[in-house]
């Protein structure tokens, strides 16, 4: 179970410390330097100087509202890689000097069926979340990456390895995550025919760890354009999905296709093209609901499912296999002055496929 616990006292909050960071104050405003508190390590607490951090489309969502459930201020940011600096008494896992990463989440009950089973994404209680959630140690909203230096429990802790490539690393943590935990879960694998709907964060890992499992990947766009591209990160074929004739060559004859869109579009043009018992597993999040023709999933006996994110244990295995496979996020460093611009780059699609934050710019 992770203790929500003092050195003295489970029940007593750790002393805080003043740690810069970029925050945004209202879904109007953009974001600035902010000052936020940072809990003193508990004795099983690992203190890591962020490096690097990932740019998710969830930071954007997140900021401007458009979920309807930001607290604000709000200081966005899951994707984290950095250097431990200093551990609590108890831990056993890292020590200074180590490189360490941070997901989507910082802590659960640790005590219920979804807990145990290694599926903290799925806490009964609600895993709490790098920002944006409840902070049970200082009160207020939880504080994410973009910022000097983050705490946070052992068991939420991630090993990088030595030789990665950490700005690239970085989007793994959660654009990683998010494709290859339903890749792995619905056993992608070799004589499987896979689409990856959008290439963008997250579809372009998916296309990279589809092929990386062995399946036959396609790659679904509206944009001609990125065809070259998604042929380079791995896809067999590209389909153009605004062209009714690519779509109708491929009808019934998916085995899973991989949603990664998170703006509105019609997800019953890629269900009709599902075998029997095929499954479209969605990981976008658009802001308004999808409408769903009962008759795509009736005729043919089709799942249509949601997946997120994955478990600690399954986040550091994913690790694992990016690193024996080289397999990393493609990238675009930016510093934190331009963390605005970049959202707007980010709304428009213009960026191949991940920003990533050098947070030494933080100190500039």
């Amino acid at each position: 179970m992770i203790m929500s616990a003092s050195t003295d006292s489970p029940l007593t909050p750790a002393a805080p410390r003043a740690v810069r960071a970029w925050s945004a104050q209202s879904a109007a405003s953009q974001l600035a330097p902010f000052s936020i508190q940072r809990r003193d390590p508990l004795p099983t607490d690992v203190v890591i100087d962020i490096l690097y951090c990932g740019v998710c489309h969830s930071d954007l969502h997140t900021v401007r509202n458009e979920w309807r459930n930001t607290v604000y201020p709000v200081v966005p940011g899951h994707e984290i890689v950095g250097r431990v600096v200093k551990t609590g008494r108890d831990v056993k896992r890292f020590k200074e000097g180590d490189l360490a990463a941070v997901g989507c989440m910082v802590d659960s009950c640790g005590a219920c069926s979804s807990c145990l089973s290694g599926l903290e994404q799925f806490c009964e209680q609600v895993a709490t979340f790098t920002y944006n959630g409840t902070d049970k140690h200082l009160g207020g909203p939880t504080f994410g990456g973009y910022a000097e230096s983050i705490v946070v429990d052992q068991a939420f802790t991630l090993r990088i390895s030595a030789n990665a490539d950490l700005a690239a690393t970085a989007p793994l943590l959660c654009a990683g995550i998010t494709t290859y935990s339903p890749l792995r879960h619905w056993k992608v694998g070799p004589g499987q025919k896979v689409g990856i709907v959008g290439l963008g964060g997250l579809g372009h890992m998916g296309v990279k760890l589809a092929r990386a499992f062995g399946a036959h990947v396609v790659l679904f766009t509206t944009s001609p354009g990125k065809a070259a591209d998604a042929l380079r990160l791995g896809a067999h074929e590209v389909v153009v999905s605004k062209n009714a004739d690519e779509m109708g060559k491929h009808a019934n004859s998916f085995d899973f296709i991989l949603d990664a869109v998170s703006a509105a579009h019609d997800v019953n043009a890629y269900l009709s093209l599902l075998k029997l018992d095929g499954t479209l597993t969605l990981v976008g999040a658009p802001e308004a609901p999808l409408p769903v023709s009962a008759f795509n999933l009736i005729f043919g006996r089709r799942q249509f499912a949601g997946s997120l994110i994955g478990g600690i244990a399954e986040t550091q295995e994913m690790l694992d296999f990016c690193a024996e496979h080289g397999i990393v996020s493609d990238i675009e460093i930016i510093g934190i002055q331009r963390i605005n611009e970049a959202y707007e780059r980010l709304l428009k699609g213009d960026v191949r496929y991940r920003f990533v934050i050098d947070m030494a710019s933080l100190k500039s």
